[in-house]
């Protein structure tokens, strides 16, 4: 949100304490989360706030696989759809997505670039197929009836 006449860190005193991304829970000592698509970290302060900043970034999961990286432009305040997003297909190794990551999020804020980096490896390691657990083998005398009968 980049009103030219209100300062991020007004905006961010008046909604901090309420918006529609804020979560809120008793336990844990009153921990407060995000749900911002633009929060990196998914915690509730004014730096990884994305509805504040004039300058954040995203990182979602692709609908084919892969990762988006999504950051705002300075001049679709309110056009949502009109952000600059950029595809990073599930066929590109891991490491050259998080190195072009990186590279992105240096140029637009380097203060977020270990945020992205781990976001984005959370979501390919959530994205890969899990592996069947093998059969467990069975030993001592279990192994010797088994045996004994087949």
């Amino acid at each position: 949100m980049s009103l030219s006449n209100i300062s991020a860190d007004l905006i961010w005193e008046i909604t901090r304490s309420h918006n529609s991304y804020l979560v809120k829970r008793k336990s844990g000592g009153g921990v407060q989360f995000s749900r911002d698509p633009l929060n990196l970290t998914n915690k509730h302060s004014r730096k990884y706030a994305g509805f504040v900043n004039d300058k954040a970034v995203g990182v979602v999961p692709g609908e084919k696989g892969g990762v988006v990286v999504i950051t705002k432009k300075a001049g679709s305040i309110n056009k949502p759809a009109a952000r600059y997003t950029v595809a990073f297909g599930a066929n590109k190794t891991a490491r050259k997505t998080y190195k072009a990551i990186a590279r992105q999020v240096a140029g637009y804020r380097s203060d977020l670039l270990k945020a992205a980096v781990a976001r984005a490896s959370a979501i390919r390691r959530s994205q890969r197929a899990v592996k069947p657990e093998p059969a467990q083998k069975l030993r001592g005398n279990a192994a010797k009836k088994a045996a004994a009968s087949a």
